[in-house]
C-alpha cells in the first residue's frame, strides 16, 4: 500500500480522533512542551538553525510527488505542475535564499552612539522570540505553511502549525512528515476544524501569524490580545487591474488571464477585477478569452491542468455570485459553469455594479468583473474609494502614469505588467496593509518579523557620565549646554 493511498484510507479517522482528543488542555500541553524546549536553549546557534532549514528542504525535495497528489485529491483536481511550480519550487527558493544569508542576518547590528554618549558603543543582536504560531489556509497549503515555518526557524524558533481542515489529505500527510524529521517539542502540527484553530489562536504564542479571511482577522486579533501576542496578518481583499490606453491588450490579456487561472483564481494576490478603458472593452475581451483558449485547448472538464474549486461551499459560492450580478443587471460572458467534480469555466462579467456580491466580496475563484473608464483620476478615485487591496497590478509603459499609479494609491504591494509575483519574491516584504493585513514575512523581512531587535548599549570602564550627575548646575554642565542646545 502507497503512502498516498493510505493517508486516503485514514484521513477522516485521523481528523476525527485529533478533534476528539485536541481539548484545550491537549494545545495547552503541546505549547508548554514547547517553551519548555526553548527555555533550555533559548538561542540556537547558526549550524543548528542551517541543519533545521536543510531538514526541511531535504523532507520537501523527497516527497514532493506525494504532496502534489495530496493537494491534488483535496481539491478534486489541481494541477500537479501548478503545485511544483508555485508550492514547491517556490518553498524551495525559500529555503534557499535563508540558507544563503542566514549567518549575515544573525550578525549583529552596529549602531551609531551620539557625542553625548561617549565613549560607549551600540548594536541590535536578533533574539528568537520562542514559540512562533502559524494559521495555514487551504488554497496554498504547503507554500503558506513552509513559507513562515522555514523563517521562524531560521529566526531560531520553536514552531506550532495549524493546518487547513479543507485540506485534509495534505494536512495529514504534512503532519505525518514533520513528525519523521522534528521533535514535536520543535515544530508541531495540528489538525482538525475551525474550533481546534479557534482554540489554536488563544494559546500565549510569543508570535501569531495568520493567514486566511478577513472578515476572521478581528477573532484571531481578539484572541491574541487577550495574551498582548504580536500578530501578522496576511489577509487578502480585492486586488484591482487597471489597463492603461496604451498597454499591448493581446499581451496584457494574456498575462492577466494567467493570473487569474493559476489555482482557479483561488490565490490571496489574484486580480479580483480590472479596469479597461471604455474604447477597448471588446478588443480585450476576446484577447483574454483567447489566451483562455491558449492555456486549455481541451476541454477544462478533461483537462488535467484545469484546477477545481477545493469544495462545494465554494462553488455554490461563486456560482451565486453569478446568479446575484446576473439578476442586478451584469452581462456574463463565459463557456458555461461545468458542474463536473467542481470545474468551474471562468467569466467576464460587464456592467457590474458595486450592490452586487462579486464586487463586495474578495472572489476568490475564476470570474472576472470589468469596469470601465475614461481618464486613469477615475480609477485613481475608485480604488481609494474603497479597502486597501494586497496587491494592484498595472499594465502600460507610460512612465509618468506608472509613477502616478504608485505614488496615489495604497496597497500591500504592485506589479507592473505582470501579476502575482510580489508573492513569490523571497528577497522582498510580502505584506498588505489595512484589510489586506498588517506586518509582512519572507527572507529578512520574516527573519525580523520572528525575531526580536534588542537594543545592547555598551560602556568602557572609563566613563565621562559622573560629569552630568547631580549636584546640577556645574560649569561643565554649562558648557554642556550651549555645545548641544543651540
Amino acid at each position: 500500500m502507497t503512502l498516498a493511498h493510505s493517508l486516503d484510507q485514514h484521513t477522516e479517522v485521523i481528523n476525527k480522533v485529533e478533534h476528539t482528543l485536541l481539548n484545550d488542555e491537549k494545545l495547552q500541553g503541546i505549547f508548554e512542551l514547547q517553551q519548555q524546549a526553548f527555555a533550555q536553549q533559548p538561542y540556537a546557534s547558526y549550524e543548528q538553525r542551517k541543519q533545521h532549514l536543510l531538514t526541511l528542504q531535504q523532507m520537501l525535495v523527497e516527497h514532493q510527488d506525494d504532496i502534489a497528489q495530496a493537494i491534488s485529491r483535496d481539491f478534486s483536481n489541481r494541477s500537479v505542475d501548478e503545485t511544483r511550480l508555485f508550492e514547491i519550487m517556490t518553498s524551495l527558493n525559500g529555503i534557499k535564499h535563508s540558507l544563503k544569508h542566514l549567518k549575515q542576518w544573525m550578525k549583529p547590528s552596529k549602531r551609531d552612539i551620539g557625542i553625548l554618549f561617549q565613549p560607549a558603543s551600540g548594536y541590535v543582536m536578533y533574539q528568537p522570540v520562542g514559540v512562533v504560531g502559524i494559521v495555514v489556509p487551504w488554497n496554498y497549503p504547503l507554500f503558506l505553511a513552509l513559507g513562515p515555518l522555514a523563517q521562524a526557524l531560521a529566526a531560531g524558533n520553536h514552531v506550532m502549525l495549524k493546518m487547513s481542515e479543507y485540506t485534509p489529505e495534505f494536512s495529514a500527510l504534512f503532519k505525518k512528515l514533520i513528525a519523521e524529521k522534528y521533535p514535536q517539542s520543535h515544530v508541531n502540527v495540528i489538525t482538525g476544524d475551525a474550533q481546534i484553530a479557534q482554540q489554536f489562536t488563544k494559546l500565549p504564542f510569543d508570535h501569531l501569524l495568520f493567514t486566511g479571511a478577513t472578515a476572521i482577522a478581528p477573532h484571531v486579533l481578539h484572541a491574541a490580545a487577550d495574551n498582548l501576542t504580536p500578530v501578522t496578518l496576511e489577509l487578502g481583499g480585492k486586488s484591482p487591474v487597471i489597463v492603461a490606453v496604451d498597454a499591448d491588450l493581446k499581451e496584457s490579456a494574456r498575462r492577466l488571464a494567467f493570473g487569474k487561472t493559476m489555482n482557479a483564481g483561488q490565490t490571496c494576490v489574484a486580480p479580483d477585477y480590472a479596469f479597461v478603458h471604455e474604447s477597448q472593452q471588446e478588443t480585450f475581451i476576446q484577447a483574454y478569452f483567447e489566451a483562455l483558449r491558449g492555456f486549455y485547448p481541451n476541454s477544462i472538464q478533461q483537462n488535467a491542468d484545469y484546477t477545481a474549486i477545493v469544495n462545494e461551499r465554494q462553488f455554490e459560492r461563486l456560482k451565486h455570485y453569478l446568479s446575484d450580478a446576473k439578476v442586478k443587471g451584469a452581462s456574463i460572458f463565459n463557456d458555461d459553469i461545468l458542474n463536473d467534480e467542481r470545474r468551474m469555466a471562468h467569466s467576464i462579467v460587464t456592467n457590474v455594479s458595486d450592490d452586487m456580491l462579486l464586487m463586495q466580496n474578495e472572489i476568490f475563484g475564476p470570474i472576472l468583473p470589468l469596469k470601465t473608464y475614461t481618464h486613469i483620476d477615475e480609477v485613481i478615485a475608485y480604488i481609494n474609494a474603497h479597502e486597501r487591496p494586497l496587491a494592484l497590478y498595472y499594465f502600460g509603459y507610460n512612465k509618468i502614469e506608472q509613477q502616478k499609479v504608485l505614488y496615489a494609491t495604497h496597497s500591500g504591494g504592485v506589479c507592473l505588467n505582470e501579476t502575482l509575483m510580489t508573492a513569490g519574491m523571497e528577497d522582498m516584504p510580502f505584506g498588505g496593509i489595512g484589510a489586506s493585513g498588517m506586518g509582512h514575512y519572507h527572507g529578512h523581512e520574516g527573519f525580523k518579523t520572528f525575531s526580536h531587535a534588542k537594543s545592547v548599549f555598551v560602556r568602557p570602564k572609563f566613563s565621562l557620565m559622573k560629569l552630568i550627575y547631580p549636584p546640577y548646575g556645574t560649569w561643565i554642565q554649562q558648557f554642556i549646554y550651549r555645545m548641544f542646545i543651540r
